[in-house]
C-alpha cells in the first residue's frame, strides 16, 4: 500500500512539473509574438502628438534641471541698464555735438534726439536718447556730466534677466530636440495622414523656437547695449544791454537819425491830412473870422480919426 502511495506521489508531482514547464514556454512565446506584432504593425505605433509630449517633458525636466544645479558666471549675466541724465549747459547745439561725437566714439549709435526753442537765446532745451555698448557705459555718462555746467538729475537702473535667459536657453534646446526627432519621423512616415500631423506639429514647434529665440535675441541686445536718455537745458549768462548790437555806436546813430526823420515826416503828414479833411468845416469858419477881424479893425480905425 505503501509503494503505491509513493508512485501516486511520484507521478502527480511529474505531472505538476511538466505542466509548470508548458505554462512558462507559453507565456514566453506570447511575450515573443507580442513583441513581434508591436514592433511590425507600424513605426508610428504612438501618436506623434503624444511623442511630443513625452519628448518635451523630458528635454524641459533636464533643462530645468541643469538650470536649477548650474552656476552662472558673473561674466556671464545680463543685465540691461538704463541712465536718465538732467543736465544745463551754456551752448546746447555744442552740447550736442560733443553728445554725438562721444556716441560715435564709443560704438553705440543715436536712437532718438529733439528740440525745443532757439539756440543762443537762453530757451533751447531738449533730449537725446542713444545706445552705449555696456562696457563703456558708465565712462560715458561720466563724460557727459564732466561736460555740462552743472547735472541736474542722475538716474541709473538695471534689470537682472539673467534667469529668464537661461530658462529661454533650456526651452530652446528642448524644442530643437523635439524638432529633431520630428524630422526624423517625417522621412520615415509612409502614411499621407502621418506626414500631415508630423508636418502640423513640426511647424507649430519651429514657430514655438523663432518666438524663442527672438526674445533672446531681444535680451542680448538690450543687456549688450545700455540705454542713455540726456535731458539738456540751455543756460547761457549775459549781460543785459551789452550785446553787439547795442554795441556799434554808429549804426545806432544812423537808426535814431532815421527815427527824427520819420516823426517829423509823421507829424507833417498828420497835419496836412487833419486841414486838407476838414475843408468843409474850416472855410466858413476862416471866412466868418476874415470878416469880424475886418469888422472890427474897420472901429478902431473909426474911433481913432474920431478921437483925432
Amino acid at each position: 500500500m505503501r509503494k503505491w502511495m509513493v508512485v501516486i506521489v511520484i507521478l502527480s508531482f511529474c505531472a505538476l512539473a511538466t505542466s509548470c514547464s508548458d505554462d512558462s514556454k507559453s507565456t514566453e512565446s506570447s511575450a515573443d509574438k507580442a513583441t513581434l506584432v508591436t514592433e511590425e504593425s507600424g513605426k508610428f505605433s504612438t501618436p506623434p502628438n503624444e511623442l511630443e509630449n513625452v519628448q518635451q517633458d523630458d528635454a524641459s525636466k533636464e533643462g530645468s534641471t541643469q538650470a536649477g544645479t548650474g552656476e552662472v558666471n558673473q561674466s556671464d549675466r545680463k543685465v540691461i541698464y538704463t541712465a536718465n541724465l538732467r543736465i544745463e549747459v551754456k551752448d546746447y547745439q555744442q552740447s550736442i555735438d560733443d553728445i554725438q561725437a562721444k556716441v560715435s566714439e564709443y560704438g553705440g549709435y543715436i536712437v532718438e534726439s529733439n528740440m525745443s526753442g532757439d539756440s543762443g537765446e537762453d530757451s533751447a532745451n531738449g533730449h537725446v536718447t542713444a545706445r552705449i555698448p555696456q562696457g563703456e557705459f558708465h565712462e560715458f555718462i561720466q563724460l557727459v556730466e564732466e561736460g555740462s555746467s552743472k547735472v541736474l538729475e542722475s538716474s541709473i537702473s538695471g534689470q537682472d534677466v539673467t534667469e529668464e535667459y537661461v530658462d529661454l536657453e533650456s526651452r530652446l534646446k528642448s524644442k530643437r530636440v523635439v524638432e529633431k526627432r520630428l524630422l526624423s519621423f517625417m522621412e520615415q512616415a509612409e502614411k499621407t495622414e502621418d506626414l500631415l500631423k508630423i508636418s502640423n506639429d513640426l511647424a507649430k514647434v519651429q514657430g514655438e523656437i523663432e518666438e524663442i529665440q527672438g526674445r533672446m535675441n531681444y535680451l542680448q541686445n538690450k543687456a549688450d547695449l545700455a540705454t542713455v536718455t540726456v535731458h539738456i537745458q540751455e543756460n547761457n549768462v549775459r549781460i543785459s544791454g551789452m550785446n553787439d548790437e547795442e554795441l556799434n555806436t554808429w549804426d545806432q546813430t544812423k537808426q535814431q537819425f532815421l527815427k527824427s526823420i520819420n516823426f517829423l515826416i509823421s507829424i507833417f503828414s498828420s497835419l496836412v491830412v487833419f486841414f486838407v479833411g476838414n475843408i468843409p468845416v474850416l472855410l466858413p469858419l476862416i471866412i466868418i473870422g476874415v470878416i469880424v477881424f475886418l469888422m472890427i479893425r474897420k472901429k478902431r480905425n473909426k474911433r481913432s480919426q474920431e478921437g483925432v
